[in-house]
């Protein structure tokens, strides 16, 4: 599905850059903290842009090519961990929490019967992906379901204020399911690509290498665009994540990208359309091996390299300080004007 994804206004992000000139400060003092604040302004429309509600989406689902020895932990942990958000026992869990975030589960494609907890919203498009080394990953009807839960949680986001979101994903063997779709988009080879994943060893990654391999194989040439490259070797979380970015962006909501498996939807959905690279910021440079190919091809410069891989939008979390402070600064702070006027009068009223 395509929508109309605008511009950034460069009005305001002129008028954000003019005050930034005036501030009482060395221009460029603060580095990237300015251009962060400038950039905001920009998406949210608004001379000095706030981070006031931010919204965590975590997106879950399983895998077929689990069933290929690609993690080092079963698929049923999926659904643990699912239970482990809901109850605020996960690290995103206390982060939403410490930044007053509002985290939200989305089940869209698990394999295991559980007890829905309250705070996850079921939304399967299917009970887990089929193996990709032996067919498609999902069916078409899978994915425009997969598709239609992300755009519509993120349009929700939108609709009630949201104005950053992150996305975050659960489901063992999806950095498996990622590489092949990073492999499929960037032409690389799995061994390039491929990394640790839950804890893999150097056996291990080389096996997890050889079954994407033969994923990349087995699809050839079908392999011919992004859409394609998500239905045959990604996974339904991969495939809403692409979605909610779209949507977001379409609502005018930026996304702050996570790590390795978000940024390769990020990667397929600015494959599909374009205009959505402005919105996406960049919040971490995973330990994933694959990240660093990835963030390349998107041109994102990450604002933190902590050596994290978890996933779960925590990377994402741990830098959404920085941005709040970015904007903190570039509101509050008084200009030379102000200074000389009286103190206590700085500020930034949008």
């Amino acid at each position: 599905m395509s929508v109309v994804i605008p511009p950034p206004d460069r009005d305001a992000m002129e008028r954000a850059a003019a005050r930034q000139a005036e501030l009482t400060k060395p221009p460029g003092a603060l580095g990237r903290l300015e251009s962060l604040a400038v950039r905001l302004a920009g998406l949210q429309g608004r001379i000095c842009p706030v981070l006031d509600d931010v919204r965590i989406l975590v997106f879950a689902a399983d895998h077929g090519v689990v069933t290929r020895g690609v993690s080092a932990f079963p698929a049923e942990v999926t659904v643990q961990m699912v239970a482990n958000f809901a109850a605020g026992g996960a690290a995103v869990s206390v982060l939403a929490r410490e930044l007053g975030a509002a985290l939200e589960v989305v089940d869209v494609g698990t394999a295991t019967d559980y007890a829905v907890p309250a705070g996850v919203r079921l939304r399967r498009a299917g009970r887990g992906t089929d193996d990709f080394t032996v067919g498609a990953a999902m069916d078409e009807a899978a994915f425009a379901a997969a598709d239609e839960a992300g755009r519509e949680v993120a349009a929700e986001a939108a609709a009630g204020g949201t104005r950053l979101l992150i996305g975050g994903e659960m489901g063992i063997a999806n950095t498996t399911a990622a590489t092949a779709v990073a492999c499929a988009l960037l032409g690389a080879e799995p061994g390039a690509l491929t990394g640790p994943g839950t804890g893999l060893d150097a056996t291990g990654r080389a096996h997890k290498a050889a079954v994407i391999r033969q994923g990349l194989e087995r699809h050839g040439a079908a392999l011919s665009g992004a859409d394609e490259a998500l239905r045959r070797l990604g996974g339904f979380e991969i495939v809403a994540l692409a979605a909610a970015m779209e949507q977001a962006a379409a609502e005018g909501v930026p996304t702050l990208v996570d790590g390795f498996i978000t940024s390769v939807a990020a990667l397929a959905a600015v494959r599909r359309q374009p205009d959505l690279a402005p919105w996406l910021l960049f919040a971490h440079r995973s330990a994933e091996p694959g990240h660093g190919a990835v963030l390349e091809a998107l041109g994102g410069e990450p604002l933190l390299d902590l050596g994290m891989r978890l996933g779960e939008g925590s990377g994402a979390a741990v830098a959404v300080p920085l941005l709040r402070l970015a904007c903190a600064l570039h509101g509050g702070m008084a200009t030379f004007a102000e200074a000389a006027v009286a103190a206590g009068e700085a500020g930034c009223s949008g």
